[in-house]
């Protein structure tokens, strides 16, 4: 039997696998990469257990009727002397890290902190709703009028027009996805366990959005990992 042994993902099509420096990973490809963290949610407009168990909780409705809370805001209210404790007891909670690695405390301190807020955390492997149309809004600002969106593999992809994508009904982007401009120069994809996605391009167009007030994360730096939060512990 022929053994089928795929080959090597383009770089300017994918994630970055577990354990795995970013730069590194991207060298000869992008100069930067920006940690794009996703907001937790607040609905306003509907009980949250009424938003929870909803049939219909797609993106527009979403948006409607959800804020947006920082990371930053949730280190506040849970009492989280850091941005990485957070996304340790997001992982802990997901079943993400091993034993040693996981933090229990910290996951329940979290939950403590959603339910006396009335707060939802981000899904993990997927764009955020609040900031999707923030994200392609950046990149037509970077010159864009087209994307690709592919699989996390890059084994399959399309071309879309960007304002298709921000429609209410289109789903192109729901799950995990990866979207990379048609120069290659500018990526915005997730990572299966992680909550927050990756925006990689020139250092000039990682700066821009590293400064820009839509956005909260950080650049990463040489040695920056996935399980960044790992590092910091």
């Amino acid at each position: 039997m022929t053994v089928r042994i795929c080959p090597e993902p383009d770089r300017f099509a994918i994630p970055p696998s577990d354990g795995r420096q970013l730069l590194p990973f991207y060298r000869d490809v992008f100069e930067a990469v920006f940690v794009l963290l996703h907001p937790f949610l607040r609905p306003t407009g509907t009980p949250l257990e009424r938003f929870l168990d909803g049939p219909d909780v797609d993106r527009e409705h979403i948006c409607r009727i959800c804020e947006a809370v920082s990371w930053a805001q949730v280190q506040q209210l849970g009492s989280f002397s850091s941005l990485a404790e957070i996304d340790i007891a997001l992982r802990t909670q997901i079943h993400g890290l091993r034993e040693g690695f996981a933090s229990p405390t910290l996951a329940g301190q979290l939950q403590s902190c959603l339910d006396r807020s009335g707060l939802v955390q981000p899904v993990e492997g997927c764009f955020s709703e609040l900031t999707h149309d923030k994200v392609l809004a950046f990149i037509q600002e970077e010159g864009h009028s087209w994307v690709w969106v592919g699989d996390e593999f890059g084994t399959e992809r399309k071309l879309h027009w960007i304002d298709d994508l921000k429609k209410p009904d289109s789903d192109v982007t729901v799950g995990r996805r990866s979207v990379f401009t048609p120069d290659k120069s500018l990526l915005w994809t997730t990572h299966w366990d992680s909550h927050f996605a990756f925006v990689c391009g020139s250092g000039r167009t990682i700066d821009r959005m590293a400064n820009d007030e839509r956005f909260e994360g950080f650049r990463c730096d040489r040695d920056t990992e996935v399980y960044w939060s790992l590092q910091q512990r």
